[in-house]
């Protein structure tokens, strides 16, 4: 019987897989996709996220990230900014970050199964996987987690569906922050990921076009001067779970749940439930998880639900910039609390 099946081989899963091999663990992976896996997603590791990732033994190549730069989509004032206190974050390209984590696998000789799980049943001192028992099942497999929906701990989402796109600008980055532009419906934000190559987001509601909306944006656009390669999709982003645990099955990552990615800071939170669950799991307490995962989540799910809510009024999004200009002390403090390295309690 395999100690440890984690259903999902994203970022999550795989820094699951290795936190439980560290941990002496018999563990597989089971993604039914072949890698590197992309995916629409702002691309920008916080501070704390790189520092997940080092302790891990994974330095994926990228472009040093600096800080947090506000702008207001129609003009071109200088904007609020925020300079990371805690070490830089760093932009990397999501099929980068996939084969940086692959290779870690390959070394810590981590199996992956390409294949779903299927069916999940619990058997008390263990649960059955597609027929198979292990000991304890861990989900990563993202928003639309059918783990989640297969042991009942799907719940209807409340709040605007908002959706995220994607697509990658070949050109130099002319910045080392993050630039999150806002315009009165949606926001973009540009993340440098190589030293030829932004990465290019908007967050938006049901039903807009890419093109379209950077139609909001027309200072951005005279920055992107080079072509454009094809828009990836992802979304509705709010997801809701009854629950982070059920029994001997723990969700990590956007599977347990997720709010927004206006705050961008889903890899590090991710990566420190995945290092939670596990030590759980080798403690051999599994009740313990789901009271540790919203302690971990909790200050971000604040932090985003406050930002949301706010700026869903058009009158509080015309001035969330000037504000930020005029209090950089509050801006950067908010930064700052979403930056900073996460801490797992033992």
């Amino acid at each position: 019987m395999r100690d440890l099946v984690v259903a999902g081989g994203g970022p999550v899963g795989m820094a699951a897989a290795l936190h439980a091999r560290r941990l002496g663990l018999d563990v597989v992976i089971r993604e039914p996709r072949p890698g590197p896996i992309d995916k629409a997603c702002g691309e920008g590791l916080m501070p704390g996220a790189v520092a997940e990732l080092a302790a891990l033994g994974v330095d994926p190549s990228g472009r040093d990230l600096t800080g947090i730069h506000y702008l207001d989509a129609a003009t071109a004032g200088r904007g609020a900014t925020a300079p990371f206190r805690a070490g830089a974050g760093r932009g990397v390209r999501r099929t980068v970050l996939h084969a940086a984590l692959s290779d870690r696998l390959a070394a810590a000789d981590v199996p992956v199964e390409h294949r779903p799980v299927e069916d999940v049943r619990q058997a008390g001192d263990h649960v059955v996987v597609d027929g198979e028992p292990a000991r304890f099942l861990l989900a990563a497999d993202g928003l639309h987690s059918p783990v989640r929906r297969l042991v009942g701990l799907d719940a209807p989402a409340s709040g605007r569906p908002r959706f995220g796109l994607r697509c990658h600008v070949e050109q130099a980055p002319w910045t080392s922050y993050v630039e999150v532009h806002w315009s009165p419906r949606a926001e973009a934000y540009v993340t440098p990921v190589a030293d030829d190559l932004v990465g290019l987001a908007v967050l938006v509601e049901r039903g807009t076009r890419f093109e379209d909306v950077l139609e909001d944006f027309p200072v951005l656009r005279e920055r992107l001067t080079g072509p454009r390669t094809r828009v990836m999709g992802a979304g509705p982003l709010r997801q809701q779970a009854r629950a982070r645990a059920a029994g001997r099955v723990l969700l990590a990552g956007d599977a347990g749940g997720y709010v927004d990615a206006l705050t961008g800071e889903g890899i590090a939170l991710g990566l420190a439930q995945a290092r939670a669950a596990v030590g759980c799991l080798v403690r051999q307490r599994p009740e313990d998880y789901d009271r540790l995962a919203r302690r971990l989540a909790l200050r971000h799910e604040l932090l985003t639900r406050a930002l949301l809510s706010s700026t869903a009024h058009a009158p509080v999004r015309r001035l969330l910039v000037p504000a930020a200009r005029r209090a950089p002390w509050l801006f950067s403090a908010a930064v700052n609390q979403l930056a900073r390295p996460i801490e797992v309690p033992a």
